[in-house]
């Protein structure tokens, strides 16, 4: 896999629904797209997902293609596998960074996160998310703070990193 996603951004959105891809994001999009060479546009792929889902996931063709192999892996037919297929194939679309760094969200999916003037933009690992900022603020940060307050006193979130394998 490419890089990781990392940082946070505030970028505008204009009328038309056109928004700049944080550079740092860009570069990871360009090298996880296997057919982006210098002057093409690199693809990334917005999973807007369920009903419930308040943020827009944005995955590079290498990520995507590594979760279409997993649910490949499926039971055929299995309730989990359609719902998986619905969530990262029906309810997505590709989309292409353009010649100034921008992305067109279409209206629908503006209109399912109440979008409007500002994005804010969150890494991920494998990909990153869009959100509404005061979604964001209200939603991901009261998680996060509460969580915070159940960890004991000097708690250090890398103590949840499992540990690495010794190698003979």
């Amino acid at each position: 896999m490419a890089r990781r996603f990392r940082g946070e951004f505030h970028q505008k959105v204009d009328t038309k629904g056109r928004v700049s891809i944080p550079a740092t994001f860009r570069r990871v999009v360009e090298k996880a797209d296997p057919d982006w060479s210098e002057g093409k546009r690199p693809n990334l792929i917005i999973v807007y997902g369920l009903s419930s889902q308040s943020s827009l996931d944005c995955y590079t063709v290498e990520a995507i293609d590594d979760i279409d192999d997993r649910i490949d892996e499926m039971q055929p037919g299995s309730s989990e596998r359609k719902m998986l297929e619905r969530i990262y194939h029906g309810h997505s679309l590709e989309a292409q960074i353009d010649e100034d760094g921008r992305i067109v969200l279409p209206a629908k999916l503006r209109d399912k996160i109440a979008l409007d003037a500002e994005a804010f933009f969150i890494a991920s690992g494998d990909h990153f998310e869009i959100w509404k900022p005061d979604t964001y603020e209200a939603v991901e940060i009261a998680k996060a703070d509460a969580w915070m307050e159940q960890q004991p006193e000097g708690f250090d979130p890398r103590m949840l990193l499992p540990q690495r394998r010794k190698e003979a």
